[in-house]
């Protein structure tokens, strides 16, 4: 078979991290001469990047595997590889699962997916879950955004929060150089792109792992310090970072943030539980209190800055009472945004096998409350916007509305105005707010 007309497609389940490594996969792929399809059945390689936090995105994979697998007993040459973190956990019970399957990867070896398949068109079947030192990142994402990108600056965990199987699966905290994270950063900037999310599952950690400190006993490098070597890559107009860690996110990073103008007032701090009793069982390190004072610094120093966070409802032992301080504490702090899930055991967690699991039934109504009062706050934070001027960074065209654009404003709420894309795509355009929905804004060009 001719290797110009060879097609993939990747299918993406999961966090941000998750998105980055199909990003960069996809750059490996297009490397190898592989063109990008929209269909999978189309497609001669089929790459499901998976994740193991959501329970139903788990028994997806295994659905559209199945597909897969029965078209490969008509068409031999179809390769088909998972990746990712249920990859990392399953291993070779995958391959016994679905014998059907080329290779299997975990996360870490995203980077290797080249030489992986070189083995799997020799003719092996391949599984590549053990641990590895992270290789500087040289290879060239294929960016789903021609002006936002993502640029992984740790990878890892080294916290055991009790319901996540992230740390075993992702790895030992391993941070990239300063130096390896702004040259991607200058490399970005000259092929285009004005805004870069800085990823790490635990960004707070970085450079905790890099040699060397300073005289007063600190890390050498830490989040704060990189953000001043980075802030200024000429042509990066916008910075955003996530995800922190309340228990090791700092006064000093929040000024750091106010003064440098390209950091976004934008922080997206997870609490997972309103109750101290629940983050305790959780093994989060920190209190509710902790929390509240956290959220109080940022909008102390940056009383406009945007706030969103993540909650898990349904906790293994969870009363309604306690359901209740997560209501009460998203009802207090006024996110603008509010990731939620229902709890769903992990397998591989000490959290999965506790005492205590709530029945489906009370999670949903949990879930459904919590979401409720979510969908209200951000409503209420969204009128702030109404008449004011924001300056929004076009992203794209509106795709229910080709007159529209749509871009974001510097506390990441996507706003809709008329415009001609190709005029506008990649520019800070002063748009006045007319319209304030729970999750988006309209407005005109000034």
């Amino acid at each position: 078979m001719d290797n110009n007309s060879k097609k993939y497609n990747i299918v993406t389940f999961g966090c941000q991290m998750n998105k980055a490594d199909s990003e960069r996969m996809a750059g490996i792929l297009e490397e190898m001469d592989f063109t990008w399809t929209e269909r999978p059945e189309n497609a001669d390689l089929v790459l499901y990047n998976t994740c193991t936090i959501r329970d139903n995105a788990e028994q997806k994979v295994y659905s559209y595997l199945g597909r897969q697998a029965k078209r490969k007993q008509t068409e031999p040459n179809l390769t088909l590889v998972v990746a990712g973190c249920v990859a990392q956990q399953e291993g070779e019970q995958l391959l016994r699962r679905v014998p059907e399957l080329d290779l299997v990867m975990g996360p870490q070896h995203a980077n290797r997916l080249e030489d992986l398949l070189q083995q799997v068109f020799a003719g092996s079947q391949v599984v590549a879950t053990e641990p590895i030192h992270i290789m500087e990142d040289i290879t060239k994402p294929r960016r789903d955004s021609e002006v936002t990108a993502w640029v992984n600056i740790i990878y890892g965990c080294n916290e055991r929060c009790s319901y996540c199987v992230v740390p075993n699966v992702r790895g030992v905290e391993q941070s990239r150089t300063p130096e390896a994270i702004r040259q991607e950063m200058m490399t970005l900037s000259q092929q285009g792109y004005k805004e870069i999310t800085l990823l790490g599952q635990n960004i707070d950690a970085y450079g905790r792992d890099l040699p060397g400190s300073t005289s007063e006993g600190r890390h050498k490098h830490n989040f704060t310090d990189l953000l001043r070597f980075v802030h200024d890559v000429p042509g990066v107009e916008r910075i955003r970072f996530a995800t922190s860690h309340p228990r090791y996110f700092t006064e000093r990073l929040i000024k750091t943030c106010k003064e440098l103008p390209n950091v976004c007032e934008h922080f997206h701090i997870p609490f997972q539980s309103g109750d101290n009793d629940i983050l305790q069982a959780m093994k989060r390190g920190y209190t509710i209190e902790k929390y509240r004072g956290i959220i109080e610094t940022i909008r102390r120093y940056m009383p406009d800055a945007a706030v969103s966070g993540d909650a898990i409802v349904g906790f293994p032992g969870e009363t309604e009472e306690q359901f209740q301080n997560t209501l009460r504490l998203t009802d207090e702090l006024d996110f603008d945004m509010l990731n939620t899930a229902a709890y769903s055991p992990r397998p591989g967690t000490p959290a999965a096998l506790w005492d205590g699991q709530l029945s489906e039934e009370v999670k949903s109504d949990r879930l459904q409350r919590l979401n409720h009062l979510v969908g209200t706050k951000a409503e209420e934070r969204s009128r702030r916007y109404l008449g004011r001027v924001e300056k929004i960074l076009v992203e794209a065209k509106n795709h229910k509305d080709p007159t529209q654009v749509m871009g974001r404003t510097q506390g990441n709420r996507l706003t809709f105005f008329a415009g001609d894309i190709e005029q506008l795509k990649g520019k800070i355009v002063e748009v006045k707010i007319t319209e304030a929905r729970a999750f988006s804004l309209t407005g005109e060009m000034v």
